[in-house]
């Protein structure tokens, strides 16, 4: 497994994360497939040359949506995988876990 560094992330190639709750992964892909959904709504007005405030408000809810997925994933990351490293891990591996947090924690927040 290589790193690959993107804008500052450690990304591994066919990293999976430790545990994942069965009934919050399909929640999450129930939304993700209302979102994909949403997004083709949004195309389809923006070819009709709706109006601009209604394309806006469908724009929010996609973004508002696509923050919850968010917040569903950074819950099971830290309840899981951040637990796992920074109990079970090395004090490198942990400190790279916290690295790792506050970038997520920062780039989600905007």
């Amino acid at each position: 497994m290589g790193y690959m560094i993107t804008k500052g992330w450690r990304r591994v190639k066919g990293r999976k994360a430790v545990a994942v709750d069965a009934e919050i992964k399909e929640s999450n892909l129930r939304r993700l497939r209302r979102i994909e959904g949403q997004v083709r709504g949004l195309q389809k007005m923006v070819e009709e040359d709706r109006y601009c405030p209604d394309i806006m408000i469908q724009l929010s809810a996609v973004h508002e949506a696509l923050r919850t997925v968010g917040r569903s994933l950074m819950r099971n990351h830290l309840m899981h995988c951040a637990t796992h490293a920074i109990t079970h891990g090395t004090e490198k591996e942990a400190k790279s876990t916290y690295d790792e947090l506050l970038d997520l924690i920062y780039k989600h927040a905007r």
